[in-house]
């Protein structure tokens, strides 16, 4: 097994390395970003400097946030021996290997030894259930990076037992510290050459890293390898060669991953909180990822039906008339329908009162199930013999098609479940329902009326959770 920074091998590497390698940083005072974790005074650097890492560590983050380069970091630093594992490539076989050299060193020369994992989250439960018992009793420290949630995809077992520590993509200022040491470094970088860049071309290659370093350092080695020197051996890039080097922006878009519920939860905020620019952003960004249109669709249906409802009944067949349209055209002129109804949606009149159902259902749940009374019980089999429709009375025979009558079981008489809100159409329904509310409470000799109170989200979130794994909801 190959230390990871055997420095004879590096030195026979470093000229064919790509800059990005090259130019990944050696100790703490090199490493650009992540601040609230490893800058001055910062726990994880008093223990990195200090060489007393104890506890084992997941780090967490987007590509080209330096997840990779901190386990470097600390290779550096430290005494103990270090071992790099890719869980891309290495399985339960060489994870053993590791594991018996680490117990044989630590019997021979009492010293511990640290094991990296790079993106741990594709070991399967067997094998990360395989590091348990040799972190418990301190054969290896254990580090793992991972770009994925790790309280969903590293087993709870192996998250209990270590620091999380969550790396945020690198701000712009940080790209910008990145790519002018690379252009200055006369060891691992380019200044031993002449380059002169412009600053609208370094600004679009920070702009377009997406905080990822690797990306920015990929693009300026692409620029800097691809342009020839003038004839005074000067390379000069421009914006034009900056475009072309990182022509798109690399989108953390994973269809199984945090990316993909953190972006149609924005889109889905965006829309019900009213700002159609806003998600526009956030669909483009779906789209422009790849995510799956009829996905996004059907979120826009259940919205028009949770977040406006009856304050514009026409939001509803925006919607679904969207999907249909889609089916028919596809891309990508069906993008202009799914704009169509997110621009419709998002600048709607909002409310959510049909969420009363699950008032009612969670009514059902705590008080069961009332009869139906007999006036309303269907009368085409037993009106003769046990009564049932005896009394009832036909809207339509009356004036305004509507009369007062009960509808309710006698229990429940007084409980109002529905409350319409005063927005766009909705308020027209609430004028309309409280006079038939009204004539409905004196026919019936209603005195009190007794409103049910607002579910919480967390409430009604169990209410659907109840529907799915009963089968009655998609």
């Amino acid at each position: 097994m190959r230390d990871l920074f055997d420095h004879a091998m590096q030195d026979a590497l470093r000229a064919e390395a790509p800059l990005a390698a090259r130019m990944r940083p050696r100790s703490l005072d090199e490493f650009v970003g992540q601040e609230e974790i490893v800058g001055e005074g910062r726990l994880l650097r008093r223990s990195i400097e200090a060489d007393r890492l104890f506890s084992s560590l997941i780090f967490w983050g987007p590509p080209g946030s330096g997840k990779t380069t901190l386990a470097m970091v600390i290779a550096n630093q430290t005494k103990s021996h270090f071992e790099t594992l890719s869980a891309v490539l290495a399985g339960k076989a060489e994870l053993k290997e590791v594991v018996d050299q680490a117990i044989e060193r630590r019997k021979l020369y009492r010293r511990r030894t640290i094991l990296f994992v790079d993106e741990v989250h594709r070991w399967n439960k067997a094998q990360q259930d395989a590091l348990l018992p040799h972190i418990e009793n301190g054969t290896i420290v254990f580090i793992g990076a991972t770009t994925e949630n790790p309280y969903f995809e590293v087993i709870g077992a192996l998250v209990s037992r270590s620091r999380i520590f969550q790396l945020r993509p690198l701000e712009d200022h940080h790209i910008r510290i990145i790519l002018e040491r690379a252009l200055k470094d006369p060891e691992r970088g380019y200044g031993k050459r002449s380059i002169v860049i412009t600053e609208d071309a370094l600004a679009h290659l920070i702009r377009v890293a997406g905080g990822d370093a690797r990306n920015a350092l990929n693009a300026l080695e692409l620029a800097v390898e691809s342009t020839p020197p003038d004839e005074k051996g000067v390379i000069r890039i421009n914006l034009e060669i900056a475009q072309e080097s990182i022509q798109r922006r690399a989108v953390l878009y994973d269809k199984d991953g945090d990316a993909h519920y953190d972006t149609i939860s924005a889109f889905i905020k965006s829309v019900r909180g009213s700002d159609p620019d806003a998600a526009l952003y956030w669909l483009a960004k779906m789209l422009y990822a790849g995510e799956d249109a009829r996905f996004i669709l059907r979120r826009l249906i259940i919205l028009a039906g949770e977040d406006i409802g009856l304050a514009d009944p026409l939001s509803l067949v925006v919607a679904t008339s969207a999907a249909q349209a889609f089916d028919y055209i596809g891309l990508p002129e069906g993008i202009y329908p799914i704009v169509e109804a997110t621009l419709y949606l998002a600048t709607a009149p909002k409310s959510n009162s049909t969420t009363a159902y699950f008032k009612v259902f969670k009514l059902i749940e705590e008080e069961g199930v009332q009869a139906v009374p007999q006036h309303l019980q269907d009368d085409s089999r037993d009106r003769q013999a046990l009564g049932h429709g005896v009394g009832y009375r036909y809207p339509h025979d009356h004036p305004d098609h509507f009369l007062p009558q009960q509808y309710l079981p006698k229990s429940l008489l007084g409980r109002m479940f529905y409350r319409p809100s005063q927005q766009g159409y909705e308020a027209v329904i609430a004028e309309r329902l409280e006079r038939w509310r009204k004539a409905q409470r004196q026919a019936l000799g209603i005195e009190e009326v007794h409103e049910m109170p607002e579910l919480t989200q967390d409430e009604i979130q169990e209410v659907k959770r109840k529907h799915k794994t009963a089968g009655r909801m998609d």
